[in-house]
């Protein structure tokens, strides 16, 4: 697909190749690393900029920050939703409830230290920061 930036005084185009996805999405196409390499561009992420040499001068592309948020904040909305479904009614059809005796049920409820635990380090560069957790766990 021909794909041009830039206005009619100063432009650049080039054909790329896109894929078509089947979900819904906040973007309407996606530049990569192959539209970069083939328009020479420049990312400035902080100032959410797109720049490439065209036959006159630099061309740059830009957006504003609550346009990006706004994508950013509908494509996050939309991708939890479809995942959370999914896994939900995956997690409906896949699960069977457990039913728990009252010992179980209070044996669960509460951690007691035994010698059935292990302490885990969290940040190895600093010894204080542990966890223990149990090293046999009932079957349910």
């Amino acid at each position: 697909m021909p794909v041009t930036f830039g206005d009619r005084a100063n432009f650049c185009s080039e054909v790329l190749t896109f894929e078509e996805v089947d979900f819904l999405g906040s973007y309407h196409a996606i530049l990569g690393w192959p539209c970069y390499a083939k328009f020479m561009v420049i990312p400035n992420y902080t100032y959410l900029k797109l720049k490439m040499l065209g036959p006159n001068s630099v061309t740059t592309i830009g957006s504003t920050f609550s346009h990006a948020y706004t994508c950013g904040y509908e494509h996050y909305e939309l991708t939890t939703a479809v995942i959370n479904s999914t896994e939900l009614s995956e997690l409906r059809n896949s699960a069977t409830p457990a039913v728990l005796d009252r010992n179980e049920q209070t044996s669960l409820s509460t951690f007691h230290l035994t010698e059935e635990t292990k302490v885990v380090l969290i940040n190895p560069s600093n010894p204080t920061k542990m966890v223990q957790i149990r090293t046999k766990l009932p079957a349910k």
